[in-house]
């Protein structure tokens, strides 16, 4: 019954985990598609109000997750305070400034700060992911840990360049803000939740125990 349980929790929490990451992106994208103009080519007053607030909303929204993470969880994991705190500052830059670039800019940032920090600790022989998620897979190995590390740290440097990519295409017009924010929950998550699956066979393959397969999904790193 005990075991029963803790696995209980342990599920939920993962679940938990999912919703604080990605929960702000989502209200992030509800709050523009509500307050955009329907042409924002020809009411760019309209288009400017919209990415103010749902910029706001995405601030407020990150740290009611960050609380939350912190009142249900009774953790929040160093790589979550680092994402928050930028959202925070960029969002409060976007607003002050009423510029969308800076919002734009806070996933480029963050995914080149995580990608250096985890390569930088993999070549040194350091699994920082592990320190920088506060979390722990049964049964994997040091070398398993230290692999994911690495894996994680090369795919943040393609998402910051694939974000940094479609900065530019905003910029020349090529697409627009309301579509850099919805690739941004519609490419960039499935992508994420993709990579993770693919990295499953190799921690098994050092170590990972099966009940914990589903963990590595829920206990991902921030890319929102």
């Amino acid at each position: 019954m005990a075991d029963d349980t803790k696995t209980e929790k342990k599920s939920g929490s993962g679940w938990l985990n999912v919703a604080v990451d990605y929960g702000p992106l989502l209200v992030f994208f509800l709050a523009y598609k509500y307050y955009a103009p329907e042409d924002a080519a020809r009411d760019p007053a309209g288009e400017l109000l919209a990415v103010v607030y749902s910029t706001g909303a995405f601030v407020i929204s990150a740290v009611i997750a960050l609380a939350t993470s912190k009142m249900l969880l009774g953790r929040v994991s160093p790589m979550l305070w680092l994402s928050t705190s930028m959202i925070v500052v960029f969002g409060a830059l976007t607003i002050y400034f009423q510029d969308e670039r800076f919002i734009q800019w806070k996933p480029t940032i963050i995914y080149a700060l995580f990608a250096v920090i985890l390569l930088v600790g993999a070549m040194r022989g350091r699994s920082l992911l592990k320190v920088l998620l506060e979390a722990a897979f049964e049964g994997l190995t040091d070398e398993g840990w230290l692999k994911l590390s690495r894996n994680w740290g090369i795919f943040f440097v393609f998402l910051a360049g694939l974000n940094t990519t479609l900065i530019y295409l905003t910029q020349v017009n090529v697409i627009t803000f309301a579509t850099w924010i919805s690739l941004k929950l519609w490419l960039f998550l499935p992508l994420t939740f993709l990579f993770t699956f693919t990295q499953v066979p190799m921690l098994l393959r050092h170590g990972l125990s099966v009940e914990d397969e589903a963990e590595v999904v829920k206990d991902e790193p921030p890319t929102a």
